[in-house]
């Protein structure tokens, strides 16, 4: 029984924490938060592809998910993977 609290509570903050972290690192809603994590990230990126970041590019698919939060797969993905780490305790 405590593996299975443990894996639905692993579960459940790998979903919710997913996005607070995004947010802390700079991709927010309404774009990149200047002087950020995302802010390097994408400066990098820039650089490294002649002045503009790649379609498809981590930085550009972190942006979007800011934006547009995490599709259904994904969060489902997510929220096995927190599951499964949450039963080994």
């Amino acid at each position: 029984m405590r593996k299975a609290v443990t894996a639905v509570i692993g579960g459940a903050v790998a979903v919710a924490a997913a996005p607070v972290a995004l947010t802390a690192m700079g991709f927010t809603g309404t774009g990149i938060a200047a002087a950020s994590i995302a802010a390097k990230m994408m400066s990098a990126a820039a650089i490294a592809n002649g002045g503009g970041v790649a379609a498809g590019s981590l930085v550009a698919t972190l942006q979007s998910v800011g934006v547009l939060g995490l599709s259904t797969p994904t969060n489902m993905i997510l929220g096995g993977v927190g599951a499964a780490i949450g039963a080994l305790f």
